[in-house]
């Protein structure tokens, strides 16, 4: 009984194994999506310096390229992503997390309302494609630093 309870844990785990170096190279083996040359992503408002209220409107840009909600796969779009307070970009060959610090706009929106502590904040926009996966070459804002009073 012994041998075959481990020869049964041992299939698990081999199987299992195996089916997350299949899933490894499954997302490395999905291609991102190019993005048009000369597409720009910016923020509108507000402005890099700027000093806001707990609550503010965060508008965004798009030069050279369409918006289209996640899921949609439309030539040239990619839908919005708001990083917050992020550091280090997200990986390139992978979907775009979703947390309290990037948030997602897979509806095609082209603002948010944001409400965040007082103090210094940054903020940075970054395009992913029907699948939330950054473009490649990446789309991206240039972070701005903003003071919530």
């Amino acid at each position: 009984m012994k041998s075959l309870f481990s020869r049964a844990i041992a299939g698990v785990l081999l199987g299992g194994a195996l089916l997350g170096a299949s899933a490894l190279v499954s997302a490395a083996d999905v291609p991102r999506t190019a993005s048009p040359a000369g597409a720009e992503e910016y923020i509108i408002s507000p402005k890099d310096g700027a000093t806001v209220g707990k609550t503010f409107k965060v508008q965004f840009g798009l030069k050279g390229m369409g918006v289209a909600p996640a899921g949609v796969d439309i030539p040239d779009t990619g839908h919005h992503h708001l990083l917050i307070d992020v550091k280090d970009q997200p990986a390139e060959d992978a979907p775009i997390p979703a947390t309290d610090n990037i948030k997602h706009f897979g509806k095609g929106q082209t603002e948010t309302e944001l409400t965040l502590a007082p103090g210094k904040h940054t903020l940075q926009l970054l395009m992913g494609d029907k699948g939330h996966i950054p473009l490649n070459p990446s789309v991206e804002s240039k972070k701005i630093t903003i003071t919530v009073k």
